[in-house]
């Protein structure tokens, strides 16, 4: 069990959320907004960039273990690899971490925002809605999107070297940060379109609190009634996995 000092963890934790957080908004920005070089909605762009935004976000948070999820962080205190004690950190972190992250990307397409001629819409840049809104199946596509993420992630075996006769051992994990990556653009291509696939508390969250306070002319609401939903779904589909984790163990 880990048992890492509290300004380490959110320190990391912060920093990397904030960059997953610029790297993906800024795909849906630049694939989104009229005036940007990357206008045209382009699913497969958008889940590739939330991938790697995931392995570039983990890269930089690898001294808090790269959580950036409090889903990740639940299933891990669940499995016992982490105190209950360090979950409060690491989810204060990863939530400003978001909301600072989604800043900076308005920041860099600020005259994008400025020149796009539907800013009731832009809400959709930051945080997740649903194609067909119907908050019990919404849930269900959220729960299921997290439990595959998390389930991967508990499961993947470490690397280990060869040794002797015995040749080295290419487990999941070997991959590094790129395997999550990969997990994340297979959710996303296969399982993101009924609710754009938040699988993160703090992804959906920061964003939408960033998008609450950013001066962003004639944009919408933040459709607050539907917001529980990117919250609850990620933790209870994390919470199935750990279960079924320890089943198994």
């Amino acid at each position: 069990m880990t048992d890492l000092p509290a300004g380490q963890i959110m320190v990391s934790e912060f920093l990397g959320t904030a960059v997953l957080l610029l790297l993906g908004v800024g795909v849906n920005a630049n694939t989104t907004l009229r005036t940007s070089f990357g206008h045209g909605r382009d699913w497969l762009l958008t889940s590739l960039g939330w991938g790697f935004a995931v392995f570039v976000g983990a890269s930089v948070a690898w001294q808090s273990g790269a959580h950036l999820n409090p889903a990740i962080t639940l299933a891990l205190a669940l499995s016992e690899v982490i105190r209950w004690g360090q979950v409060p950190w690491y989810v204060a972190a990863q939530v400003a971490g978001a909301a600072a992250g989604a800043a900076l990307a308005y920041a860099v397409y600020k005259k994008q925002f400025d020149t796009h001629d539907d800013p009731a819409s832009t809400g959709g840049l930051f945080y997740t809605s649903p194609a067909v809104r119907a908050p019990r199946w919404n849930l269900v596509s959220e729960a299921v999107g997290t439990f595959v993420l998390v389930y991967w992630v508990l499961e993947s075996t470490p690397f280990v070297p060869g040794t002797g006769d015995l040749p080295p051992q290419f487990g999941n994990a070997a991959l590094g940060y790129a395997g999550v990556a990969f997990a994340v653009i297979a959710i996303g291509a296969s399982l993101g379109g009924p609710t754009g696939y938040a699988i993160n508390p703090a992804r959906d969250l920061g964003p939408r609190l960033a998008y609450a306070v950013l001066p962003i002319g004639g944009k919408g609401g933040c459709d607050w009634g539907y917001a529980w939903v990117p919250v609850v779904g990620p933790l209870l589909g994390a919470a199935l996995a750990a279960g079924l984790y320890l089943v198994g163990d």
